[in-house]
């Protein structure tokens, strides 16, 4: 296919739905970069119309009769700051009247302007070097990945049928969280296993989101065969992010499907809370507000299973914002915008404490390590101030009991 094509990584499905947008409008009340900015200009429609004007200039009917007309470089540069300034929290597709999978389209265009050497901007082009240098996005040593979050006492079998990933963000990010998450799979009983702190290199997603693909086949491929490497049958992670990421991609860069489950760590605590594997019996008088993950909610559908969690704890009264499950808020952290438009990620993050501090909650839950991380970085000089805690976090500090 021509370099000068736009439709080079996009599905037949995809380039249905860049021509099915109607501009309607219905997506811009839900779209987050819209409430911070108010800029139409880089709206969902907006987006789409341009890139549809890319492809038609290119390769329409009139591009194939006298030429592909060549795109003014200004413009491209404008398109590609309005989608990576895009958090992809799908919030547009969910509401959209035609259908179109917005959390699936927004990243295949920035692949196509990363093709074309435009993209990514500023911090993300950092990443695949950060990534291929010592294993992780945030260019910190590996060596430091485990430390000093992990608890002590913690029992790491070599090889087991359960297998924790901790992730990148939660370990060198959001480390209450990880933490947490270990002393709760502890304190089920059942021996799980973990890769060594070199092993366990990023997931790829902060890649793929980024439209730097390259490197994603030999991520995943490592991975895939260390977990197999060591008896595992299923994989937990607890950053909604890597799943999304290892359920709906990893087969597609692995070539096969993967040979074992991935489950969220809610999922496997829910059902373990039923089956009485963890009994709950110090409770907690408080009103908790439970934000969901764009990635864990719209993207995978997990929903209930933080509410079952949280709901089992005595004494707590479960409250919701205004906009839960498939229709909530961005959080701000989304899409790797936060390394470049950090002042939208902070506004973000800022509505949803302030949505918290209006409705008189006592804490704010989380379940996703770049939530946890933006949110509590959004607080810092707020006035509107409230605890933050991630579920298993709070599962292992208040209500655990072995």
């Amino acid at each position: 296919m021509s370099d000068d094509k736009f439709s080079a990584y996009l599905s037949p499905q995809q380039l249905i739905e860049i021509d099915a947008c109607t501009r309607c409008g219905e997506c811009l009340q839900f779209c987050p970069i819209q409430d911070v900015t108010g800029r139409p200009s880089i709206s969902p429609p907006e987006k789409i119309r341009v890139f549809r004007e890319f492809i038609r200039a290119t390769e329409g009917l009139k591009a194939s009769l006298f030429g592909s007309k060549v795109i003014d470089k200004q413009l491209l540069e404008d398109f590609t700051k309005a989608v990576f300034e895009c958090t992809t929290c799908g919030a547009c597709g969910q509401h959209c009247t035609v259908g179109i999978f917005t959390q699936r389209l927004w990243p295949v265009l920035r692949k196509e302007m990363v093709r074309r050497g435009i993209g990514p901007i500023g911090e993300q082009a950092k990443m695949p070097d950060a990534i291929a240098t010592h294993g992780n996005p945030y260019n910190k040593p590996a060596s430091e990945r485990f430390y000093p979050w992990m608890p002590e006492g913690i029992e790491i079998v070599e090889r087991a049928h359960l297998a924790y990933y901790a992730g990148c963000t939660g370990a060198y990010s959001a480390q209450p969280m990880v933490r947490g998450d270990v002393m709760v799979l502890s304190a089920l009983g059942e021996p799980f296993t973990m890769l060594s702190a070199k092993e366990e290199v990023c997931c790829g997603f902060p890649l793929f989101i980024s439209g730097q693909h390259d490197m994603l086949g030999g991520l995943v491929k490592r991975l895939v065969d260390a977990y197999l490497a060591k008896g595992v049958k299923t994989l937990i992670c607890s950053c909604p992010c890597c799943l999304n990421i290892m359920t709906k991609d990893w087969p597609i860069y692995y070539g096969k499907p993967i040979p074992f489950n991935i489950r969220h760590i809610t999922q496997h605590v829910a059902e373990a809370i039923k089956a009485g594997s963890l009994r709950l019996s110090e409770g907690l008088q408080e009103r908790i507000i439970y934000h969901d993950p764009c990635y864990l909610s719209r993207g995978v559908g997990v929903i209930e299973e933080p509410r079952f969690i949280l709901r089992s704890i005595p004494g707590i009264k479960l409250i919701e914002f205004q906009r839960y499950g498939k229709e909530s808020r961005c959080c701000g952290a989304g899409g790797a915008a936060r390394k470049v438009f950090q002042e939208n990620a902070n506004a973000m993050g800022r509505q949803t404490i302030d949505e918290a501090v209006k409705k008189q909650a006592d804490r704010l839950i989380l379940s996703c390590p770049a939530c946890y991380a933006q949110v509590n970085e959004a607080m810092k000089g707020h006035p509107n101030k409230i605890v933050i805690t991630d579920i298993m976090e709070l599962l292992s500090y208040r209500i655990m009991v072995k």
